[in-house]
């Protein structure tokens, strides 16, 4: 393994210091033999956490793949992904969560965590074997795409995974006021363009009742990409109760916003939908002041057929890895509502916690695992669809300027994307 000096670089809290890695580990003194990495005007973070990525395989490789997915990772910045269960088949037993992580190890660009499902085939009738998936290492269970309506099976899987020190990561929305054809924001967009509505109370319904729900059984309770106003007050009035709860924002309910379906483009049809200014200003707020915990990117990638037709009848979902650190920049950095080491928490730091990556979010200090990220902060560039790693090409910050931060990303001292070598 290549041993590194990372020179210059200036830590999150503004430092500059030199970095030295040996066998994939930080040290204290370098090695005669170390390769020089000139990191002047440079940014170095923890390596960054999502906990929310489709990585399609097995059953949609068409789409993505475990290691294009995790390339994508890279190459954004990430050295550990949180694999979501809807595969096919489902991440619902020990034997399909130990083949994820294979294909992670296979690939070899960043960790691969699998989250085990809540319910058989995403089903939502009965639990899948939570317990032996824990016991076996899984961390956080979802049916993420599909909400768990059944008020009684979702205390059982909180019991479950209070039991074990798991995580219920839930994708909230109320099936009975959004549909499965609900595809715009009712409060904005969607009586304009004649689409079927998804009006906030659904989401923000759902969650009120699962962290009572996590009040009542001691579970640890993580909302999935939160959009609205009114659900970070519930998460808000959650937290002050001293409940166990957690919620994410995405990137791209951050930045883009409801008025871009006008086009009807299915680029931008994505659950829970992109919502409006309001909205919109209320996620920037919860994430400065701390009500919302991290950014999960919601990477989910899509073949050309599964994105056309009629906008109501297409697949939700966009891509994320490659733009996340980039949006969070421009949005919170830029703007001054962040600093960068709010930047390493909600990337980095609070997503391995909640996820229990023990070796990521780690302090960059002599004998920690060298997980981090080198970041151009002045960096910019026109978002090119087809410049990515990805098998799927529904990008939404297609053309877009933004932030084109990553120099370099380092994952247990091995380089996984370096922007010199292309």
């Amino acid at each position: 393994m290549t041993d590194y000096i990372i020179r210059g670089a200036r830590s999150a809290d503004g430092q500059t210091r030199d970095l030295f890695v040996h066998d994939g580990v930080l040290v204290d003194t370098p090695t005669p033999s170390a390769r020089v990495v000139d990191a002047d005007g440079l940014v170095v973070l923890p390596g960054l956490v999502d906990l929310h990525t489709h990585l399609r395989e097995p059953g949609f490789e068409s789409a993505e793949t475990v290691a294009s997915g995790t390339e994508c990772a890279a190459r954004g910045g990430f050295t550990a992904v949180f694999a979501m269960a809807n595969t096919l088949p489902v991440t619902d037993s020990v034997d399909r969560a130990r083949h994820v992580a294979e294909l992670g190890c296979q690939a070899g660009f960043v960790e691969v965590h699998p989250i085990g499902a809540i319910t058989v085939g995403l089903g939502g009738e009965r639990l899948a074997p939570m317990a032996d998936m824990a016991a076996s290492g899984v961390s956080v269970f979802s049916d993420d795409g599909k909400c768990v309506m059944d008020a009684q099976l979702m205390r059982e899987a909180l019991e479950q995974a209070a039991a074990s020190g798991a995580v219920v990561a839930q994708h909230s929305q109320d099936h009975s006021l959004a549909g499965p054809h609900a595809c715009a924001d009712e409060r904005t967009i969607a009586g304009d363009l004649g689409l079927p509505g998804w009006p906030w109370a659904a989401e923000s319904v759902i969650i009120a009742r699962d962290v009572q729900l996590a009040e009542l059984t001691g579970a640890r309770l993580h909302c999935c990409h939160v959009t609205t106003a009114e659900s970070l007050e519930v998460v808000r009035w959650a937290k002050a109760r001293g409940i166990r709860v957690t919620a994410e924002v995405t990137p791209h309910h951050l930045l883009l916003d409801s008025s871009l379906l006008g086009g009807l483009d299915t680029t931008f049809k994505v659950n829970p939908p992109l919502r409006g200014d309001e909205d919109i200003e209320a996620l920037r707020t919860g994430l400065a002041d701390g009500t919302i915990d991290i950014v999960g990117t919601d990477h989910a990638p899509h073949d050309p057929t599964a994105k056309s037709g009629a906008f109501p009848d297409a697949k939700p979902g966009m891509l994320g890895l490659e733009q996340a650190l980039a949006v969070v920049i421009e949005t919170m950095v830029n703007t001054g509502r962040l600093g960068w080491d709010d930047v390493a928490r909600v990337l980095s730091v609070t997503p391995a916690h909640i996820g229990g990556a023990s070796q990521q979010g780690r302090p960059l200090a002599p004998g920690e695992p060298a997980n981090l990220v080198l970041v151009d902060p002045a960096r910019r560039g026109v978002v090119d669809r087809d410049r990515t790693a990805s098998r799927s090409r529904n990008n939404p910050y297609h053309g877009l300027d933004l932030p084109d931060p990553v120099e370099l990303t380092m994952c247990a001292g091995r380089v996984t994307y370096s922007r010199s070598d292309g």
